[in-house]
């Protein structure tokens, strides 16, 4: 056995090896300061980016979770490889031939490489053989994969392209093949491309139609085989490559190295549902489509696409698509993604064909064009969630529509974007029959109803049947309010200055707002506590008594975010006079406040509005009293503004 690599060996494998190209593998990076690069960090989940490059040094650190070093460690952590094999893995990259203490012999198998490097050669190998089989047309038994391909509009540049192979149903052809190019048998079974019988190694895909399947460098670790022949004693249409040491189902996407530059650029991401269907939207102009590999989609390809998107909370949202079939089995798949959709900071949507059909087979019938509208004629997750939802019930019956809209209440509160919310509760209520304040009260029931949030497996309930009910004596636990909001975010500065200052509360800022004003529930919690407080004129005493007072005399399901409140720093700078935040600082706020809630109000005075309007049996005596309102409404808005214009 080899010893040590050299130490000038290392060195030189860190001077021939960008930091930043072998992170862009994983991350999309942008800039992050002058020389710095910046980028949401593999090694945790986060919504914000803090894992931050230094490509002139060669170092990466992540202020979220504390990782750091060089390429080398970066790589021994991101694909859990020792030190050796790290340094091994780039030292193939850059072309060099790696020197060992102890005489520098080689490794087994006649080359340096490491055993993965071994296992990834070995697939390299693989699928040129499987590519150069299904190409060759003197091999009679490979012109089903071919006529399979041609009938769903594929031709060889697509093969190429995709490097899309032929198993021989010889059980050993390319066992033998692999065996003469120098690999042993424990590297071919280790590796899953050979099994092992009673009467030695035979081919682990016999018959059938390959796909390479990559990492995001672009190495192929596995394969994904298609049943052609009704012989096949495997009955299971796909076959997939067992998980080896290099391949991990739950962390590969295919497609994803072809993908991965467009997913960057485009900060969107295409899901769709199987290998032929990646192609046909790659071929089609949505460069973007990327398929799981024989297991659903789940939390690890979610982290994997939000490194790649810059699925950021602090910039532009990005956008995820996926693709599902018309059915029982693809709303069910819809469904299951709905679930995971918290996780995300993009916008989610999700693309059925009118018809059922999936993006393979919509080009084949009605082209590229069809494809590319689909993905972009995708409508919102949470819209679909929600009628997937209703169609369970008979909407003809006053029964079914308070089911109904029971069921979808959880699914409206938990969209992320608040301001989305009373748009949404508007349309559902269209779409049941209901009315808009019913559908609204229902809604505010199932957010007093819903679990806390929970930052490491969020989650937004399908169901009211997954909304339990709290115990008795144990106060309504009440959601995170989404600081991704800056109507939100305005609420909570408003609370911390009055938390922390109550010099700075007088009669008319009390006076001037109602809890109502608050879009999210906890801090309607904390602003009657306050108010409470006020009453029994805490305020008047120190502020760590009033911090008290507000935390006691508000719901106790919020006095952790009470003392939050107490602490977190205002983003203002203070009067130098008076050690305080400006007049014109409070004043902004309970203005923004207020205008947010005059803004909801006018938005629910207008849809009331046009229901009357639209509705024959309508008064006109009620719709004039509903534009008066909308008319008071839009004239006290305008005061407010003037008034600190």
């Amino acid at each position: 056995m080899p010893g040590r690599i050299r130490a000038e060996d290392i060195a030189t494998v860190k001077e021939r090896t960008s930091i930043e190209d072998v992170v862009r593998d994983h991350v999309t990076l942008r800039p992050g300061g002058v020389g710095s690069l910046k980028g949401l960090c593999p090694f945790h989940d986060e919504k914000t980016p803090s894992f931050t490059v230094r490509p002139s040094v060669g170092s990466y650190h992540c202020f979220g979770c504390g990782e750091g070093g060089d390429v080398i460690s970066f790589v021994q952590k991101v694909e859990h490889l020792t030190f050796t094999e790290a340094v091994e893995r780039l030292a193939a990259k850059a072309g060099m031939e790696l020197r060992y203490e102890e005489g520098g012999g080689p490794r087994e198998g006649g080359t340096s490489l490491g055993k993965r490097q071994r296992l990834l050669e070995a697939h390299r190998v693989a699928e040129e053989f499987y590519t150069s089989i299904l190409l060759d047309l003197g091999r009679p038994h490979a012109r089903v994969g071919r006529d399979f391909l041609r009938e769903r509009g594929f031709d060889s540049a697509a093969v190429s392209r995709f490097g899309v192979g032929f198993a021989p149903q010889d059980g050993e052809a390319l066992t033998r093949h692999l065996l003469e190019r120098g690999f042993t048998d424990d590297e071919l079974t280790t590796g899953g491309l050979s099994g092992r019988g009673s009467r030695g190694l035979y081919d682990r895909f016999r018959g059938r139609l390959v796909w390479p399947i990559r990492d995001t460098t672009g190495d192929t670790v596995g394969f994904g085989a298609r049943r052609l022949f009704d012989e096949d004693r495997i009955a299971a249409k796909y076959l997939d490559t067992s998980e080896t040491p290099i391949y991990k189902k739950s962390q590969v996407l295919y497609g994803l190295d072809l993908a991965k530059k467009a997913i960057a650029g485009e900060r969107r991401a295409v899901v769709v549902e199987g290998y032929t269907d990646v192609m046909a939207a790659h071929l089609a102009g949505v460069e973007t489509a990327v398929a799981t590999c024989g297991t659903a989609f789940g939390v690890d390809h979610i982290k994997i696409l939000r490194r790649i998107m810059r699925d950021e909370a602090d910039v532009a949202p990005a956008r995820v698509v996926f693709t599902f079939d018309g059915d029982a089995a693809g709303q069910k798949a819809a469904m299951k993604a709905f679930g995971e959709d918290q996780r995300w900071a993009a916008q989610s949507f999700v693309a059925v064909a009118p018809d059922g059909m999936d993006p393979c087979d919509l080009r084949l019938a009605k082209g590229d064009a069809e494809v590319r509208a689909l993905v972009d004629g995708a409508v919102p997750m949470f819209e679909f969630a929600v009628r997937t939802t209703i169609g369970r019930f008979d909407l003809d019956t006053a029964e079914g529509r308070v089911q109904a809209m029971k069921a979808v209440a959880p699914i409206v509160g938990s969209i992320r974007d608040a301001s989305l919310r009373p748009e949404y509760t508007r349309s559902v209520s269209g779409w049941l029959g209901v009315e808009v304040e019913q559908m609204a009260t229902e809604v505010r029931r199932a957010g007093r109803l819903a679990p806390p949030a929970d930052t490491d497996h969020p989650r937004a309930p399908a169901s009211t049947d997954e909304v339990p009910e709290p115990s008795p004596g144990e106060a309504p636990a009440l959601p995170v309010p989404d600081l991704r909001d800056p109507v939100v975010q305005t609420e909570r500065q408003l609370l911390q200055a009055l938390v922390q200052y109550p010099q700075l509360l007088v009669p008319s800022a009390l006076d001037e707002l109602s809890s109502e004003a608050f879009t999210a529930p906890a801090h309607r919690a904390v602003f009657d506590g306050i108010r409470i407080a006020a009453a029994t004129a805490a305020r008047q005493g120190s502020t760590t008594a009033w911090v008290a007072a507000v935390g006691e005399a508000a719901a106790t399901s919020v006095g952790r975010l009470v003392s939050e409140l107490s602490v977190a720093p205002l983003p203002v700078r203070f009067d130098a006079s008076t050690g305080l935040p400006p007049r014109r600082y409070l004043d902004s706020l309970v203005v923004g406040v207020r205008d947010a809630h005059l803004g909801r109000r006018i938005a629910d005075a207008m849809a009331s509005l046009r229901r009357a309007e639209n509705d024959p049996a309508t008064g006109p005596e009620l719709v004039h009293e509903f534009r008066t309102t909308l008319q008071a409404l839009e004239i006290e808005r305008v005061r407010l503004r003037q008034s600190v214009s």
